[in-house]
Formats: C-alpha cells, structure tokens, sequence
C-alpha cells in the first residue's frame, strides 16, 4: 500500500486472496460500463469480459469508487446499478480524491483505474483505447491524463491502441518522450482502435505474452519506473477498415467542435455519433477488441506470475 490508501480500498475478497497467492488478475475499468457503451451492451460486455479473464485463468477485478470508497472488485449487483445509472462521475486522476472526499459513486478512467490496480497491488489491466493526443491540441492544449499516468504509474495497459479521433502520430511522441516503452502485439504497425492499421510503425514488437512479460521484468529490475501500454490489434473479422473510419470520425469530431463539446464529453460525444453514423458497427467492434484485450491481459498476467 502507498501512504493511508488502505483508509479508502475495498478489495475484494477473491482478488485479496489471488494477490496474497501471487495468481493472476486483471484489473478493469467502469468508464467503458458508464460512458463508452449503451445499455444493455455496456452490462452484457463488462460481464462477458470478465468471463473471458476468467477463461483464461486470471481473477477479474473490477475497479470502481462506490459511495466515496475504492472498490477493486465489484459484485454483479454494483456492476448492473452502475450500468444502468445516470449521473455517475466520470474519475481521473483530478477527480479521484473529489468522489472519495464527497462520498460519490464514480466510474474509472485508464489513468484513475491505473492507479488504483497500483494501490492494490495489480499488474496488468485490460482496456479498450488509451486516451491521448486530440486533434488541434495547438489550440485547446486537450492531452489525456493517461498519458502522464503510463509514464509514473508502474501498470501494464493492454489496449487496441489509442482512440482513432486522437492525433496518433503525436500520443506516439508524447509517449516516446515519457519514456513509456509501446509494444505491438504480433504487428509491425501500430494499431487504432477500431482498425488494425494506423499506417504508423510499431515502436516495439512482441510476439508472445511471454515476451511481454520479460520486457516488464527488465524494465523494473533496470530501476525504471512507470508503465507499459501492449497495444493489440483488434481480430481482423471485427475490425472497420481506417480509411472507412476516417470519414466516420472526421465528421464526428467537427460535430462536436462545432456544438461546443470539450474536455471529459468529447469522447463520449464521439463514441456516440460514431456508434449512431456507423449503423453500430463501431460498437460491435469495441465489442469485439476489449475482449480480445482481456484475454491477452489475462495471458500477460499468467506469464508474470509464472
């Protein structure tokens, strides 16, 4: 534990216990739950994500704050409140110790999931798209906290890449600069979401969880810190080809600069017009890479324990 965060941390039990046995576990977020899907299929998703972790031989944890308090590990009951909820904060970094202090309820970001997975003692966390870069960040200086969080927050982030709405080629050098080490599974390209190519290189490429896990052993025993983002490309048969979903997010985006949207409602402003313009062939793609991305977490985590 880190400082009187034990003061705010439910852990539960059965994640406790893999901890305590040095077992695989998977840490999950609850913005993707809250904010990045519909309903029914936000509930349907993160349930069936954490069957595929179990699948794969590693415990699923969860992450929320619940009444002011860090929850890693929530019962299905919660996950299905918060599923259907309106309202529910959306945390970052910034806004963490604000739910817990208020005693809200708050769904986890990458950046605030990383950190609490780090306060209980979680490796590896399985996500859908990291946050990044945004376009014309000339003007608005928008850059997600995940960012920062994977450069200081010693957490592996399975993810398919960063959001496709995002400037790629500027998160990479941001990313780059901090010092996060970017590994592309089974790929020389670097992949964007909802399209397995970004016509951008991989900056590193591993081909085995095994691999991975070496790399992270490494890095740690060389003393360095922050995190590793695995950037898995999404199963070839879910994937909408890139040049299809420029258009798509191209007109998003100007839609949403031109009502205004900013800050924390762009990208779920985005994510919905696209799920809206794309008939929901994004949302069964975003489907379909966040369980590929717990299962290979879920393997990553199972090479480290080992």
């Amino acid at each position: 534990m880190i400082g009187d965060a034990r003061a705010h941390l439910n852990v539960a039990p059965e994640v406790r216990a893999a901890l305590d046995r040095h077992e695989p576990v998977v840490a999950l977020e609850t913005t993707i739950v809250t904010h990045g899907m519909p309903y029914p299929q936000n509930l349907e998703t993160a349930r069936r994500v954490q069957a595929i972790v179990r699948d794969a031989g590693a415990v699923p944890a969860t992450i929320a704050v619940i009444g002011g308090r860090v929850c890693v590990g929530i019962d299905d009951a919660t996950l299905e409140a918060l599923a259907t909820a309106h309202g529910v904060l959306k945390l970052s970094r910034a806004d963490l110790p604000y739910a817990i202090a208020t005693g809200k309820d708050g769904a986890t970001t990458v950046a605030a999931t990383m950190i609490c997975a780090h306060l209980a003692g979680i490796r590896v966390f399985a996500t859908g798209g990291i946050g990044g870069v945004h376009r014309g960040v000339e003007i608005s200086y928008d850059v997600s906290a995940d960012l920062e969080e994977l450069a200081g927050t010693p957490v592996i982030v399975v993810c398919a890449g960063a959001k496709a709405l995002l400037d790629l080629p500027k998160t990479l050098e941001v990313l780059e600069t901090r010092g996060v080490p970017v590994i592309c599974y089974r790929t020389d390209e670097f992949p964007a979401f909802w399209s397995r190519s970004s016509g951008l290189p991989a900056p590193l490429r591993c081909d085995s969880p095994q691999e991975i896990a070496a790399l992270v052993r490494a890095k740690a025993e060389l003393g360095l810190g922050g995190g590793v983002l695995v950037a898995n490309p999404i199963p070839a048969e879910a994937e909408i080809p890139a040049a299809e979903m420029a258009e798509h997010v191209d007109a998003a985006v100007a839609e949403a600069a031109g009502r205004g949207v900013s800050g924390k409602a762009v990208t779920p402003y985005i994510l919905d017009r696209l799920y809206q313009t794309t008939t929901r062939r994004s949302l069964a793609a975003n489907v379909a890479l966040i369980e590929s991305n717990a299962r290979l977490a879920a393997e990553i985590a199972a090479a480290l324990a080992g």
